[in-house]
Formats: C-alpha cells, structure tokens, sequence
C-alpha cells in the first residue's frame, strides 16, 4: 500500500472530494478524516488526520488538504 498512488479531487460543495486509492474510487471525503478513514479502510490502520495532511502519498488536486 505505501507504493500505491492516493489522489484526492479537487473540492465540490456537493459531492465532496473524489478520494483514488490506486486505480480504484473508494468513496468521496468532505474532510481529512475522511481521508484517512479511507486510508484504514485501505490497509493503514495506524493513520489519522495528521498522517493525511503530511503524507508525501497523497496528490491533492485543486487545493491542499485545508481546502474543502
């Protein structure tokens, strides 16, 4: 998992942010923890919000992780 490439959308006020973990959308985030739920989900268990805003992983499209 820490090779696999995450990409979170740019913001949408409806929709949330896109959340990809690979080749696969695993659901759309309306905040970090949300992210990192998905991140758990995806086999990283230990992760939290912090992790999510400072992961190198992680490719935000349209803005960081304060832009919701």
């Amino acid at each position: 998992m820490t090779s696999t490439r995450v990409i979170v959308g740019p913001p949408d006020p409806e929709t949330g942010r896109k959340v990809q973990i690979g080749d696969r959308v695993v659901g759309h985030a309306f905040a970090v923890r949300d992210v990192a739920a998905f991140m758990q989900e995806a086999g990283l268990q230990d992760w939290d919000e912090l992790d999510v805003v400072r992961s190198e992983l992680i490719e935000w499209r349209g803005g960081g992780p304060e832009h919701w």
